[in-house]
Order: C-alpha cells, then structure tokens, then sequence
C-alpha cells in the first residue's frame, strides 16, 4: 500500500511564495486522492502492490489493461508530487551547485538560460501539467514538460526537479497569474536536494 508522505516542513513554511490554504489542500486532497485511487486500482493485484512507484510507471506497458490508465493518472500524481514537496524548501533559492551547476551550464549555457527555457515552458504549457528536469539515460539533461499526471517515468527519463502548473497549485494566491506563481517558485527551490537527485543518478 502506498502512503501519502509527510511534508518536511510546515504549510505555512513556503509562505509568502505559496500561501498556507493551498499547501494544505495541495497535499492532504490532491496528493492524497491520488494514492487512494492509486491503492484501489491494485486492490486485487497483490504483486503489483509490492512495486515501487517508479517500477510501476517505467513498466506501465505491462500493467493490466483494465487498470493501466488509472494506474499511470494516480501513480504519476503520487511520484510527480512527492518529488515536489521535496525540492522546495523555505530556506530554499539561489543557484544549484557542484556538479549539478557545471552541467546545467554545460548543458544550457548558464544559469540563467536555463531558468529562462524552464520559465517559459511554465508559463506556456497549454492546460494542466507538470515542467521538469530530467536526467536521460546517457546522462545528459533536459528540460521537459508532460500533460495531466505524465511522468518522465514512462518515458525511460528520471526527473530531478520539477513544477506544478496545474490550477490547483496556485489559483487560491495567484489566479490566473501563472508567471508570478512561476517566478515566486525559485525562491523556494531546494538546490541541495535537487543536487542530491542528480548525483544518485550520475
């Protein structure tokens, strides 16, 4: 059975960036939803039950038929989440380091194009969904977005950091004003998590 994760921090920590009501609602309805729909899904396949999440969505080709496309909607909205609450923190910002910083310069240029390309994937993605930084298979990185709950999972990539640009992150404080909500989330940004994610991965 898979379980909602406590969050490493307060719902008011991320405060003035991402306010209190929507944490609160964020991760005990939304992130909670999707790990109960997720547990029912595989109620009557007790093999399945023993998978990590990120088993289940790299293998989600051999899922059931009957339980495929629920399972990659609301194991996808379990992994994308959990992934989230993760790299934000309220003593978060700046710039990454180490290692994770020589290759996003490598990979984008600098710093700031990076922020510039993921920025404008943000604010452009048409609909709900998600913008991530993933680590391919050759190692190489890439700034990617996925409608609804898709995660970089069923596509042989791993994310190491990403946003939330469904309404429900940020409607409450920000409207329809998702480039505010965008430029508030660099504020919050764990970077030492984010550099951990990379280094597993590297």
């Amino acid at each position: 059975m898979f379980k909602l994760p406590e969050l490493p921090y307060d719902y008011s920590a991320l405060e003035p960036h991402i306010d209190t009501k929507t944490m609160e609602i964020h991760h005990s309805k939304h992130h909670a939803g999707y790990v109960e729909n997720l547990n029912k899904a595989l109620s009557k396949y007790e093999d399945l039950q023993k998978l990590a999440i990120e088993e289940l969505l790299k293998n989600s080709n051999d899922l059931p038929e009957d339980i495929r496309q629920t399972v990659i909607n609301n194991a996808g909205g379990h992994a994308n989440h959990s992934l989230f609450w993760e790299i934000l923190s309220p003593k978060g910002g700046g710039k990454p380091t180490g290692e994770l910083a020589k290759a996003i310069e490598s990979q984008f240029g600098s710093f700031e194009k990076f922020k510039e390309e993921f920025s404008t994937k943000a604010t452009t993605l048409f609909g709900s969904g998600w913008v991530f930084l993933n680590v391919c298979k050759d190692k190489s990185l890439e700034i990617k977005r996925h409608s609804f709950q898709n995660s970089p999972l069923l596509h042989g990539k791993t994310p190491i950091f990403g946003l939330d640009v469904w309404e429900h992150a940020y409607y409450l404080k920000y409207q329809n004003k998702r480039s505010e909500y965008v430029d508030a989330f660099w504020n919050i940004v764990n970077w030492d998590k984010v550099l951990q994610n990379y280094e597993v991965l590297t």
